[in-house]
């Protein structure tokens, strides 16, 4: 699961028995899926994928459900049970929805080379399906297997983590001053003089140690030398040059429009 800024986003992987499997084993597969379902927060955003095994067609009743851009023309008994599925969770399949060419829809082909299904898939709440920016495969992939990896282009906005805030909040040096070679020498110099000390430092062993001790001793030489960034700071839209115009009496303002003498 992600921690998302405004709602989370739970991913579930899926392997669903293949076609040629018993009727009760699938039926007793979405049957556990289903309950599994239930336990999901409903405000939170899910991502079903994987290898449902499931030949989507392009029937246009279901193109609500599963769109037009499929590999495969007619359906099998395991695509009915998943759209069966997706319909009674108001989900969507996604993968079967952005046009591509062929060699990057399907995600399966037989030993001989000679067969190409397209039985992986990504499913998600219809509520947030606009979040799914694009869905094919990729066959350059050497995952040592017959299946294709799939990809998914997901747009959500991600909550910042305390860890990851604090790291805005680290200071910046002023790294164009390395450019100047009076400064670094400078600054290699002053680092030189600051890792000879630390080899007299004993850490027993410690890597923590021995690690912020190398960290405080880089950032001191690099402020000392090189001094921190300051970030350029937006003037206001009256500024000094708009107030010497307007000291002067030139009659315009510092937009430019000329100033009508209500006296006049």
């Amino acid at each position: 699961m992600l921690t998302g800024r405004w709602r989370n986003i739970i991913h579930v992987n899926v392997h669903a028995p293949s076609e040629e499997k018993s009727e009760e084993s699938k039926d007793s597969f979405m049957r556990n899926y289903s309950r599994f379902f239930h336990h999901f927060p409903k405000y939170h955003m899910e991502i079903l994928l994987g290898d449902f095994n499931a030949k989507v067609g392009r029937e246009s009743i279901f193109k609500t459900t599963i769109g037009q851009e499929s590999l495969h023309q007619d359906s099998n008994d395991n695509e009915v049970r998943l759209v069966n599925f997706v319909t009674s969770k108001n989900l969507v399949v996604n993968s079967t929805m952005f046009p591509h060419r062929n060699i990057h829809k399907y995600t399966w082909t037989s030993p001989a080379g000679k067969t190409h299904n397209q039985i992986e898939h990504v499913l998600i709440d219809r509520r947030w399906h606009s979040s799914i920016m694009d869905v094919r495969s990729f066959r350059g992939a050497d995952c040592d297997t017959d299946h294709y990896l799939v990809i998914a282009k997901v747009r959500e906005r991600l909550a910042v983590g305390k860890q990851a805030a604090q790291m805005f909040d680290r200071q910046r040096f002023n790294l164009r001053k390395l450019n100047e070679p009076e400064v670094r020498e400078h600054y290699q110099i002053e680092i030189t003089h600051r890792f000879a000390a630390l080899e007299n430092v004993k850490d027993e062993g410690d890597v923590n140690r021995s690690w912020e001790h190398i960290k405080e001793n880089t950032q001191t030489s690099a402020k000392e030398s090189l001094g921190l960034y300051e970030l350029n700071q937006n003037k206001p839209w009256f500024d000094e040059e708009c107030l010497g115009f307007w000291s002067e009496g030139s009659g315009l303002n510092c937009r430019g429009y000329r100033i009508q003498d209500k006296a006049m």
